[in-house]
């Protein structure tokens, strides 16, 4: 009996030989590796203290998610991954060190930016020197002045004319007005993003007929703003216009309440006002103010991939202290990281000459949607927002979840509402 259970085995099994049945596939599946070796380095500086450190800490926390959920499958090339930063303070001035200690001391594999223009564009020549390929998260035309070419930009403005991308929801909401404004005021901080940003607005109202009546620039570290409202007031104005960064933001817009500005529209290319944190600590003295959006979760923008990487992000960011929603800079942070990932992978290598190359001709599937570089390397397509908060009352950061908080403008394709005019900072 027993060689005869012996023999039915070993025919069954030379069954399953002959007739091409793979044995693993009755197998149990085999447990994912772990990724092993020396670890891939990313290097950046980030804004965790300073101005900017409300938008560079989240940004933080969302690069870190990315990078515990790729050592948690496969990691880059088999290799986990590690990411090395250092606290710029929101300064420029210190940009350039921490740079050249990453790529000098600690040699990182790949590199990427901090957050923001005025962040990015002092660690160019550093990286242009040591002839690395970089990815600039939320810049504004940075590479207008550098050109070049393995320098890839993570953000929604783009296009061939970077400098003006920012602004142009802005001025499509304004000509769509009845009547159409005639007169607009500029104004922002002598800056590498406010001067980028003034000058491509200045292109525009040139090109739409505006007659520009006030155009200055003030200190980074003014904090005082109430007589450049007043300045700005003087000139009565149809449109206001403020390229500004999130201190300045605040200032201006408790100003134009302080002051009672009254204007057509007003606000602009304000970085900061997309913040949850600030959304919440100003409140009502929002309302009235028409700014610009990079992502907010409405149709086309809130994709199951976005949702589910915002749900992770949100458990985390009360234990973190950083913006509870996440709208603004987290998915671009985390896209970063995906379209850098994507590009290691596919040419399977960290090697900066085969990753431009490979950047400059393909397109990433992000959390923000598809990503693809023109010849300058910003996006081929801007995808700025227009939006203008509404009925916010109080102090409440949920009240930030409802999209009628915020009525997008512009594009038509994703309007939610209709622009309230004129502004009067006085009823705030």
């Amino acid at each position: 009996m027993y060689r005869l259970k012996r023999l039915l085995r070993r025919t069954r099994l030379a069954a399953v030989v002959a007739l091409g049945i793979a044995l693993p596939m009755i197998a149990p599946p085999a447990a994912r590796a772990a990724p092993s070796g020396k670890p891939i380095t990313i290097g950046f500086s980030m804004s965790l203290t300073g101005g900017l450190a409300a938008n560079g800490r989240a940004a933080l926390l969302a690069m870190q998610i990315w990078a515990r959920q790729t050592n948690a499958k496969d990691g880059l090339l088999g290799r986990p991954v590690k990411l090395i930063y250092y606290d710029d303070q929101s300064n420029p001035a210190l940009v350039p060190g921490i740079y050249t200690k990453l790529l000098d001391i600690d040699h990182v594999d790949l590199v990427v930016s901090a957050y923001a223009t005025n962040m990015i564009a002092p660690a160019m020549p550093i990286i242009m020197a040591h002839h690395r390929t970089f990815l600039g998260l939320l810049g504004l035309a940075v590479n207008s002045q550098f050109k070049y070419n393995r320098y890839f930009a993570i953000g929604p403005t783009g296009g061939m004319h970077p400098k003006q991308s920012l602004s142009v929801p802005f001025f499509a909401v304004a000509n769509a007005m009845t009547p159409k404004p005639k007169t607009i005021a500029f104004v922002g901080a002598d800056a590498e993003f406010t001067n980028n940003a003034i000058a491509g607005a200045v292109a525009l109202a040139k090109r739409d007929g505006f007659k520009v009546v006030y155009n200055q620039t003030y200190p980074p570290n003014t904090a005082d703003f109430t007589p450049i409202v007043h300045a700005i007031a003087a000139r009565h104005p149809d449109i206001v216009m403020v390229a500004s960064y999130p201190p300045d933001s605040v200032g201006m817009v408790r100003a134009a309440s302080e002051v009672g500005l009254k204007t057509r529209l007003f606000g602009g290319d304000m970085v900061g006002l997309q913040s949850t944190p600030i959304k919440a600590a100003l409140g009502p003295l929002l309302n009235g103010v028409t700014d610009y959006d990079f992502w907010l979760p409405v149709k086309g923008y809130a994709t199951p991939e976005a949702m589910a990487f915002l749900k992770v992000y949100q458990a985390q960011a009360a234990k973190e202290g950083v913006d509870p929603l996440g709208y603004y800079l987290p998915p671009f942070a985390y896209s970063d990281m995906q379209v850098l990932a994507d590009a290691v992978t596919a040419t399977k290598s960290t090697d900066d000459a085969k990753l431009a190359a490979y950047l400059r001709t393909h397109t990433f599937a992000t959390v923000v949607g598809p990503i693809a570089f023109g010849p300058n390397g910003e996006w081929k397509a801007p995808r700025v927002l227009e939006a203008q908060f509404q009925g916010v009352k109080g102090h409440d950061v949920a009240q930030f979840k409802n999209p009628k908080t915020e009525v997008i403008l512009y594009p038509p394709a994703n309007k939610s509402g209709t622009l309230e005019t004129p502004y009067d900072g006085a009823k705030h």
